[in-house]
């Protein structure tokens, strides 16, 4: 029987929804090779053999300040979505994550009659709850990441499925402990830190001269400790460059390990978002620094509804990992969180003991094949 070959149509405007989508369209691979995958997204779904249209790195911005100065590009890049989304028809349009952008692009395929499956939903049960009808309008499928998000869509009469975390599945090192402390050169004996100050530009701006300033401050008092840094695919060596020559701190950076490079560290800084969870699965100690322009500080503080901000935290529904944000995302307390956790072993057993749990909860993962079988199921109705 010849199958119709199929198009599906991508957009993920964020490092990690570069890797959801480029992981999932893997998983399609395997159950249709004819498959055939466009659109907008990074360097990960570029090597899964997606046609990249528009490269996402130009739009990876958080924040109400960062989106005004790139709206005219960020407008730039939906326009031109959409017109692949009139000329090339796709059989399906994929929306990873990238909310506001994708919110607007699934409207539109909607307009056209063409299926929407949108993936990782808005953080309706942080704010603005009421976003689970609007996101139900444009929508044909919303596809869930925690187990408890389902019942906001359940009541609104939205479809929803659950199909487990995306990390889950690849947050997983690629050599042993032992390997990897020799391959990067590192002395098992002194305690080992880890700085991930995130994958877009402004949050290195924000967060790397604290997190380098916290280290300088760890290392005075605790001189043998020693540093590294998983430089992410969307940031430039220029960039890091620029900071890490102004500190008189010895950091090894190391580019595309970031899973070898947590599973090293004895104590990690890092700043919110998926990273959060990632170094949860490979319970490591953490503590996460958070920094915005004031204005979408103040604006979110006002919108959002939840006592947290980090995954681990939101996962349990409780505090497990100390959050440092804006104001309080500064080297003092930083240094003092992490010389904590690495010297007080009843404390970092305690957080330890809890992050096992966090990856408990999240199950046995298989999301990519999932989020694969899922696109297919909808493809043949």
């Amino acid at each position: 029987m010849n199958l119709k070959p199929l198009t599906i149509l991508f957009s993920a405007g964020e490092s990690s929804g570069d890797q959801h989508a480029a992981n999932m369209f893997l998983e399609l691979q395997k159950q249709r090779p004819d498959i055939k995958g466009l659109g907008m997204g990074g360097a990960k779904m570029a090597q899964a053999g997606i046609d990249i249209r528009y490269d996402s790195a130009n739009i990876s911005v958080i924040g109400v300040v960062e989106v005004i100065k790139h709206y005219a590009e960020i407008r730039r890049a939906l326009t031109l979505m959409q017109e692949l989304v009139a000329t090339e028809r796709p059989d399906l349009l994929v929306c990873v994550d990238y909310k506001e952008f994708n919110f607007k692009l699934a409207r539109y395929a909607k307009q056209q009659g063409i299926k929407v499956l949108f993936y990782v939903s808005p953080q309706v049960w942080a704010w603005r709850p009421g976003r689970v009808k609007a996101y139900g309008k444009v929508i044909d499928m919303m596809a869930v990441i925690f187990p408890f998000e389902t019942a906001y869509y359940d009541a609104e009469k939205v479809p929803v499925r659950y199909v487990g975390h995306p990390s889950v599945d690849k947050v997983h090192a690629r050599y042993s402990k032992d390997e990897d402390l020799s391959r990067f050169g590192l002395d098992k004996n002194k305690p080992i830190v880890g700085l991930l100050p995130g994958s877009r530009a402004n949050e290195i701006k924000r967060l790397l001269p604290v997190m380098l300033a916290a280290a300088e401050k760890v290392q005075a008092n605790l001189p043998e400790c020693q540093f590294i840094l998983p430089q992410a695919d969307s940031i430039s060596d220029a960039l890091l460059d620029d900071y890490l020559r102004q500190s008189p701190l010895s950091v090894s950076v190391i580019k595309n390990q970031p899973y070898d490079v947590i599973q090293c560290c004895d104590a990690v800084m890092t700043t919110s978002g998926t990273a959060t969870l990632e170094i949860a699965l490979l319970t490591v100690p953490m503590v996460i620094a958070y920094k915005l322009s004031s204005i979408t500080y103040w604006l979110g503080k006002w919108l959002i509804n939840t006592p947290f901000i980090g995954l681990p935290n939101i996962v349990l529904g409780k505090s497990i990992v100390k959050e440092l944000i804006q104001q309080e995302a500064t080297a003092e307390n930083l240094s003092e969180e992490i010389t904590r956790i690495l010297t007080d072993q009843a404390y970092a057993d305690n957080m330890h003991q809890n992050l096992s749990q966090v990856k408990q909860q999240l199950g046995q993962g298989g999301g990519s094949k999932n989020m694969a079988l899922l696109a297919l199921e909808m493809l043949s109705t």
